[in-house]
């Protein structure tokens, strides 16, 4: 508890597939595998199923499709849709 009494609220840390450093939840971009096998974005972070997390970084997106990161934590392949998608949304908000 905080000295004021109030509860001081844990912000949710997540890895990032392509640098492998902690941030914030909402600072970075999910990728999920829904129970049914559909791969998309994630921008809310509540869509239920398996995640991966990338950080706003094209240089980490490259990475993490280089080394099939994001493959491997969502246990199946990503179709060329979901990473021309992300890639179209990390230059957008450059």
């Amino acid at each position: 508890m905080a000295e004021s009494g109030k509860k001081v609220k844990k912000v949710p840390l997540r890895k990032c597939v392509g640098c492998m450093q902690s941030f914030e939840k909402k600072d970075l971009i999910r990728v999920v595998r829904s129970p049914e096998g559909e791969v998309s974005l994630d921008f809310g972070g509540k869509k239920s199923g398996r995640g991966a997390y990338v950080c706003r970084d094209l240089a980490c997106l490259k990475k993490a499709i280089k080394s099939k990161r994001i493959e491997r934590n969502l246990e199946c392949s990503i179709p060329d849709e979901v990473y021309e998608r992300l890639e179209g949304e990390l230059l957008t908000n450059e």
